[in-house]
Formats: C-alpha cells, structure tokens, sequence
C-alpha cells in the first residue's frame, strides 16, 4: 500500500502543480451529470452521451479500481495585455489553446505517472469517461464554481486536469504518525462553497449559457460555439460572441479567485504553455480571414486550436469580423464567398451583410435632420 505522502512528493517531482485522491466510489454529483444529459445541454457533443454508466463508476472503466488520483498544472501566463485581446480586430483565443496542446505535454507525464503508481492503471486528460471536476473536487483540490469550473483557492481555475484510475489503496498518514487506508475517511463537499453570494462569473456570461448557478448549457457557450459546434452558428447568438475566435475566458476572467490568486506554474510541463505570442493569442483577423488549409496546419500545427480545423477557425473569425463591423474586413470577407466550405461562405455573407448594415446605420445616424 502506497503512502500518500511519497505519492504527493512523487507527483511534484513529475511536475504536477497539484496532486489529490479518492476512493474509487460512485462518481460524485452523477445525479446531476445525468440531469444535464437529459436537459440536452450537452448539444452536439454526443461522446458525452456515449455510455454515460462508465462515466459514473471508475470500475466500469477499471475493473478492480481503488482510487482515483487527480493532478492539476496551471496554464495561467498574466502576459499579454488586455487592450491587445479586447482589439476588435484581432481574434481572442482562450488562454489554454495559447502553447502547445497540452494533451500531448501532460498526457505522457501522467502515464508514466500511473505506471509508478500501480501495476494497473489508467490515465486521462480530458479525453475519457472520467468527470476529472467532480473528482478533483472529491479529492480536495477546490470545489465547483457557480461557472462550473473548479476553483482552487490558492491558485484559481486556470487548471489543466488530469486523473489517473489505480488498482491500488493508498495509505493516509496522520499527524500523530499512525496510518490508515483512504477509505476510511470521510469527504464532505458543499456546493458552491467558496462562492458565497458572488455571480459575477453568471452576469458576465454574454450569451446567457448559465440558465442556474451551477448549470451550464453548452449550447449557449462560446466556448462550444467556437470549438464543439461543427455547423452554423445560431444567427441569434453570433453578435454576443465579440472577437472570441476559439474558446471564452469570460466566466473565469472575473472570477475573484482568479484574479487575486492565480498565478504562473514553475512546473517544467506548462514551460509548453508561456511565456505566449501574442499572435497565438490575438491573431489579427485579416491573416485569419486569408489562411488557406495549408497556412492554416502550418500556424497551428501542435496545438489545440487544431481542433476546430480550418473551416471552424475561418467561421469563428467571420463572425468576429461581422462584430468588429470594420470595411476593412471587407475584400477578405469577399474572397470567402468563394471559398471552398459552404460553413464558410454562409458566415462570410453573414460578416459582409453586417458591416454593411452597421454602416448604413452610422450614416443615417450621421447625417442632418
């Protein structure tokens, strides 16, 4: 039986800023989980409808599984500046996508990882049946936010997460010295704890995808509206959307415990993540606009925006384009309308149509009674 504590040094050492465990119990908040399936609010993402049962018992996924481990590393960089993301002209991309995919820096760390861990063992990040929020926040590494993110409260939510399901108990080491299995203790977690009556992270939300603290409707989120989204974006929600390109950091921007307490990691794994180019985190809209399939795998090439791929990017920037309501987005713009994606051209004549109105608006506006 592994001690906690060598487990905690051992995680540290692999250049995890956090480290947690969890008997490997029902999945914590599945009732809820299985609410927000059955609401829809999971939208297009049907993986996570995919045999929900896995996602609520790691022994579904491990048979013969004792505990859950979870790691955090922040992906907090405090580089660029905010007139430079807030430039209508430039495209935002959300901080985690600003280095390299981070699916592939923490994924072979928190492999090997396991392997130390236990002869068997299974590790994810973000890419398989496991609520990694629910356990972190069994595992004592914060608790859930009214936004639905997990919260630390010495470091905020900009945190990659990752789990690692072991056959294996681990031993808990008291203060006095004495030791005993994990499972004989007891974790308490109460919603929204360190919240308190703060909602600033549910008044900021431009597209109104929290219908409850503690809900969100995906469908509703830029974030899946400019990642998880393959098709059109709702006609309705595209002038909420501002220069958001990929992703949103709306809802843990205000948060009070990001801005007081998140901080840059010193860990070697989010070395891959900052210091950032501004570029990568702002690109100017017009080289978005004019990239073609290959410019685009050439940009990107390495990181997470790949997965929006190029017809998911280009549509993201048209419908900046359209907020940004500048002429000079106009030639781009045009060009698009004879681009090979109809996803394209249907964003691109939605851009074009609302710069134009947007003008004729301004003109009316200024001329004499």
């Amino acid at each position: 039986m592994l001690s906690a504590s060598l487990v905690r040094e051992r995680a540290l050492e692999m250049g995890f800023d956090l480290v947690g465990f969890a008997p490997a119990g029902p999945t914590p908040g599945a009732e809820r989980f299985l609410a927000w399936l059955s609401a829809g609010h999971h939208g297009q993402m049907a993986y996570m409808a995919r045999e929900p049962e896995r996602r609520l018992d790691p022994q579904r996924v491990l048979p013969g599984a004792r505990t859950v481990v979870i790691v955090g590393v922040s992906y907090e960089t405090l580089a660029v500046p905010h007139e430079i993301l807030q430039d209508p002209s430039r495209g935002r991309i959300a901080r985690y996508a600003w280095g390299a995919d981070y699916h592939d820096v923490i994924a072979p760390a928190l492999r090997a990882f396991g392997e130390w861990l236990a002869k068997e063992s299974r590790a994810y990040v973000d890419t398989g049946p496991v609520l990694e929020r629910a356990w972190a926040e069994r595992c004592g590494l914060g608790f859930i936010g009214k936004n639905t993110c997990l919260i630390h409260r010495k470091r905020g939510s900009y945190l990659f997460l990752g789990a690692v399901l072991v056959n294996e108990e681990l031993r808990m080491e008291e203060e006095i010295g004495t030791a005993r299995p994990l499972s004989q203790f007891s974790i308490r977690n109460s919603q929204f704890s360190g919240c308190g009556r703060c909602t600033r992270c549910l008044d900021a939300c431009p597209t109104h995808a929290f219908p409850a603290p503690g809900v969100l409707d995906a469908r509703r989120c830029i974030s899946y509206l400019t990642i998880e989204l393959k098709g059109s974006i709702p006609v309705e929600l595209r002038p909420l959307m501002g220069n958001w390109v990929f992703g949103c950091d709306i809802c843990q921007d205000v948060c009070p415990y990001v801005r007081r307490f998140s901080r840059p990691s010193n860990s070697p794994l989010a070395k891959a993540f900052y210091p950032p180019n501004v570029e990568r985190a702002a690109p100017k809209l017009l080289d978005l606009l004019s990239m073609d399939r290959t410019t685009f795998n050439a940009r990107f090439k390495g990181t997470a925006i790949m997965r929006a791929k190029r017809r998911g990017l280009i549509r993201n920037a048209c419908v900046a384009a359209g907020n940004w309501g500048s002429d000079e987005a106009l030639p781009a713009l045009r060009r698009l309308l004879d681009d090979e994606e109809p996803l394209v051209r249907e964003h691109a004549a939605w851009a074009i149509a609302t710069i134009r109105a947007c003008a004729a608006y301004t003109s009316h506006a200024a001329s004499p009674m």
